[in-house]
């Protein structure tokens, strides 16, 4: 899955917001000067220009690209470019005025003041949030993990162009380079480096990687085979241009980190769309925890009563193309169930070992345990990984470490979406499915497939299936 770049005003949202309320405090501070608090409270015309700067702002950086290359800027452009929008902004105060036959009611020293305060006051702040964002913006923050390919001619230039700009969304995982002998350049500035294709397959299929770029000299022939094992995985492929091979998935061209490049991924999707996701998440999740809440109350005295120990299970996941995280549940099983999973392998309804799924379980706590999982009720601390955001409320079943070490190429793809705590594998007969090439498929089917309208139908349809006791264990 891969989120379409958005338009360049709309891509730097942090930098928006931080000069809408500069804005509203600079005028604060220029009205303030002038006539104080009480008067801005009992005057209708200030407060009318005060929602008036807020439309005016957002209205002049869509349509003057006052945030275009902001993170390349330097501090005599920054400055240029804050003066620039503080002018053009106070210019269309001053017309919405006139158009409301109201600027000879407003006063003279807050139109004047205005421009001066918003310019010093947007101007530091500018300065500061890139401060911060070159020093915090981590593999931890929302970097994407990239892993770059090329050959041992340019493999250091392409590593130079995406470590020399300290605001790049993206962390370097690793260096592949095709033309390289096993284990002939082990690292490089502090990367870890793959000689190979098999070398570089192997550590994408176990590693988190959401992309890759391939960037490979012409007098080397294109890794075709290599770019088809990376999209069957799921992962996003970036191809530099003039070296593009024949791909059916999603293609798009854009700039990256000064490269032009035909990316092809599982799905293409827009920043609306995942903020409308996103959005959606954190409503459900708020809920969710409340109702956690609620249930805790009921179940942890019951549990604990029935198995002395802790109320909560917390287990490492595998999420978004191979990211570790902590998932948490309401613990249905005794103490020793990790233990005693090993004994039971042998009796695991889904042969091939890709999940453990069995009858009658007996690590599942009798009585609460199984009343629990029925009703999916030990899921609900999930709500929590929701939140955090290392899970969505509509996705694809995390699978443990064990699980992913088996995984083959073609299982991969289903990791090309953040987990949920609900999917099509789940509205679809859940624990009654076996074959788990069939949950691969439901799951690829879901990513390819995915708009917001898919995440609502399978909400309801989860209700119904949870309400159901369909296919639960």
């Amino acid at each position: 899955m891969y989120r379409k770049k958005t338009s360049s005003w709309l891509k730097h949202w942090d930098f928006i917001l931080l000069d809408l309320i500069l804005l509203e405090v600079s005028y604060l501070l220029a009205q303030w000067l002038r006539h104080g608090t009480a008067y801005y409270r009992e005057a209708p015309l200030y407060r009318n220009v005060f929602f008036a700067i807020a439309a005016i702002d957002l209205v002049v950086g869509m349509m003057m690209g006052s945030y275009r290359g902001i993170l390349r800027r330097g501090y005599w452009l920054e400055a240029k470019a804050v003066a620039k929008h503080a002018i053009i902004v106070t210019v269309c105060v001053i017309v919405y005025l006139f158009a409301m036959k109201e600027s000879s009611n407003y006063s003279r020293v807050v139109t004047f003041a205005f421009p001066i305060i918003s310019i010093c006051v947007l101007y530091i702040g500018r300065i500061l949030l890139k401060k911060w964002l070159s020093k915090h913006r981590g593999p931890a923050s929302g970097k994407r993990a990239i892993l770059l390919i090329g050959g041992k001619k340019n493999y250091g230039e392409i590593v130079e162009a995406f470590t020399g700009n300290p605001y790049s969304e993206f962390h370097v995982m690793g260096i592949g380079i095709i033309d390289a002998k096993e284990n002939e350049i082990p690292n490089y500035h502090g990367f870890p480096v793959f000689c190979g294709e098999s070398a570089i397959e192997d550590f994408a299929q176990l590693n988190w990687v959401d992309e890759a770029l391939f960037s490979i000299p012409t007098e080397l022939a294109l890794p075709d085979k290599l770019i088809e094992n990376f999209g069957i995985m799921g992962i996003t492929v970036h191809i530099k241009l003039a070296r593009v091979a024949d791909d059916s998935s999603n293609q798009i061209v854009e700039k990256l980190e000064g490269y032009t490049v035909l990316s092809t991924s599982i799905n293409m999707v827009s920043t609306g769309q995942l903020i409308f996701k996103r959005t959606m998440d954190i409503c459900g999740g708020l809920v969710g925890m409340l109702l956690t809440g609620i249930i805790f109350i009921f179940v942890a005295p019951i549990i604990y009563i029935k198995s002395p120990g802790p109320i909560f299970f917390k287990q490492v996941r595998i999420g978004k193309n191979g990211k570790k995280f902590n998932i948490y549940k309401f613990r249905s099983m005794y103490m020793d169930a990790e233990e005693r999973k090993k004994e039971l392998m042998a009796q695991n309804d889904i042969k091939d070992g890709m999940m453990f799924k069995m009858d009658n379980d007996p690590r599942i706590i009798k009585g609460i345990g199984n009343f629990i999982r029925d009703y999916s009720l030990d899921e609900f601390p999930q709500f929590w990984n929701v939140l955090k955001g290392d899970m969505s409320l509509v996705g694809t079943r995390p699978p443990t470490v064990d699980e992913w070490e088996k995984y083959e190429m073609h299982h991969r793809s289903r990791l090309a979406f953040k987990p949920g705590l609900t999917g099509m594998w789940q509205v679809s007969g859940r624990s009654n499915i076996t074959d788990f090439e069939e949950v691969v498929r439901l799951d690829t089917e879901y990513i390819k497939k995915w708009s917001p309208g898919l995440d609502i139908k399978i909400l309801f349809k989860t209700v119904a299936v949870v309400l159901g006791k369909v296919g639960s264990k």
